[in-house]
């Protein structure tokens, strides 16, 4: 199992991101992709949601309601996540994650 995500990012204050993450080694839509984050800091990890490639099926946890979109290209094995509306305290890195496997973390700068 692998997953593989896109580059770092560096964004302005009120601006969007997307992050892709690829799959490869496994069945893409026999489990779901989970989005967590980290925090410049390290003090632990935030779930931010998960999406189910079967069917696109989403769950975002409840912190971020529409500021957080989680899209699936199963043509590619590839999910993605889309976050509006950034500001400074979205500075982290950004990993996706099946139950298996991680990716290697997408670092998101904010800065003005």
């Amino acid at each position: 199992d692998q997953l593989v995500q896109s580059g770092p990012e560096v964004r302005t204050p009120g601006s969007s991101v997307k992050i892709s993450c690829k799959a490869s080694g496994y069945v893409f839509n026999s489990e779901y992709i989970h989005w967590v984050r980290q925090f410049p800091d390290q003090q632990g990890l935030e779930w931010m949601g998960r999406i189910d490639p079967e069917d696109a099926d989403t769950k975002y946890a409840p912190k971020f309601g529409a500021g957080v979109t989680f899209t699936v290209e199963t043509s590619t094995s590839t999910v993605y996540m889309e976050i509006h509306g950034l500001s400074a305290e979205d500075a982290a890195v950004y990993y996706c994650a099946t139950l298996i496997t991680w990716g290697r973390g997408t670092r998101v700068t904010v800065s003005s």
